[in-house]
């Protein structure tokens, strides 16, 4: 595959995931904690202080809503690949981090749950490739001017 059809990859796959991620980011930063219930079931808690989960609940909200600007971040990415270039390969690395805080919990039973182990695999290994991927495919700006190397 030549070099522009290999960008058009890259293209596609960052929109895709910048659509799975809005979709998410929506689904916690318009539901809270409970959701909006667009992964599943929302009858999964009961609030026995209201305050504390208002508290709580505004902090996922808000969590929820940079989900979705990194959801954002990544379909402008698909269209401004070369100008986001050090954003998104930014922003694979903090899906990684994230990934990787998800092991502190410890709980080996709910990291390999079908629930959970899919996100785990691709915030673990398929960001990375990504981010390495974008580095790869799309020359570093010119720390002079700005601009961007002819291939």
């Amino acid at each position: 595959m030549n070099r522009t059809g290999a960008n058009r990859v890259l293209r596609a796959a960052l929109a895709i995931a910048g659509c799975a991620i809005i979709y998410l980011g929506l689904d916690i930063a318009l539901g809270g904690i409970r959701t909006l219930g667009w992964q599943g079931s929302t009858d999964f808690l009961t609030v026995t202080d209201e305050t504390a989960f208002a508290v709580h609940d505004s902090h996922v909200r808000f969590i929820g809503g940079v989900w979705l600007a990194v959801g954002l971040l990544m379909v402008a990415g698909a269209f401004a690949l070369e100008r986001l270039r050090d954003v998104l390969i930014a922003l694979t690395a903090m899906i990684f981090v994230g990934g990787l805080a998800r092991l502190a919990g410890w709980d080996v039973a709910t990291l390999t749950s079908g629930a959970v182990a899919p996100s785990l695999v691709l915030e673990l290994v398929f960001f990375p490739l990504l981010g390495f991927w974008i580095a790869k495919a799309v020359p570093a700006p010119n720390a002079r001017d700005g601009t961007f190397p002819r291939p």
